[in-house]
Parts: C-alpha cells; sequence; structure tokens
C-alpha cells in the first residue's frame, strides 16, 4: 500500500478564520497471510505551524480549506527530505512488525 496523511486537527485564529497549525498522522498497513490475516501497520504523527496571511490572495479560510490542501500545506512545511523520512519511518514499522528482532513469551 502507500503511506495514507491526513489530518487529524487544526487550530485556527477566530479573527479571520486562518491555520495556524495542522496536527498531521501517516499511516500504512500490510496484511499477510490467509487463515487468520494478520495485519502489519506502522504510522508516524506531529504538527506543523503556520502564519497565515488573510490579506494575500492565496489565503484559505477555516472553512474553504479542505483536508487535501492542508496535507500538502503540511507536506510543504516539512520538506521532500522529512516526507520521505516519515514515510520509510511508517514503512520500517510495518518491515519489523512483519519480522521482529525481539520475541517476548515464556519457553512453556
Amino acid at each position: 500500500m502507500a503511506v495514507i496523511w491526513s489530518v487529524t486537527s487544526t487550530e485556527r485564529e477566530t479573527t479571520n478564520n486562518g491555520i495556524t497549525a495542522a496536527h498531521w498522522s501517516a499511516v500504512d498497513s500490510e496484511e499477510v497471510g490467509d487463515d487468520p490475516v494478520v495485519t502489519h501497520s506502522g504510522s508516524n504523527y506531529g504538527c506543523c505551524s503556520f502564519t497565515p496571511d488573510h490579506t494575500s490572495e492565496d489565503f484559505i479560510g477555516y472553512t474553504s480549506v479542505t483536508e487535501a490542501q492542508v496535507v500538502g500545506w503540511v507536506k510543504a512545511n516539512l520538506g521532500v527530505d522529512m516526507v520521505s523520512e516519515v514515510e520509510t519511518s511508517v514503512a520500517s514499522e510495518i518491515a519489523d512488525s512483519k519480522a521482529p528482532s525481539t520475541a517476548y513469551g515464556v519457553p512453556w
């Protein structure tokens, strides 16, 4: 699958409805096996801050913005390298879940 980015919450200025922060998550999962099916998942989350300029032509207020636009802002804020690191981290969690380096239990 591919990492799915979403916005879990935003913070905004009540005076001009400019979004000042976006709390985001990046998740992915992979199902393995037939009976039983085991789901291996990975996730990452964070928050990005913004300084909205409500006088700009490009300003999009809280009531008009879409999740896709805010995800775009988050990714632009993080930068290409950090987006890649987040997605690599999610993939690593899945790989580690599928082939763990540590096991728990008792031998009896």
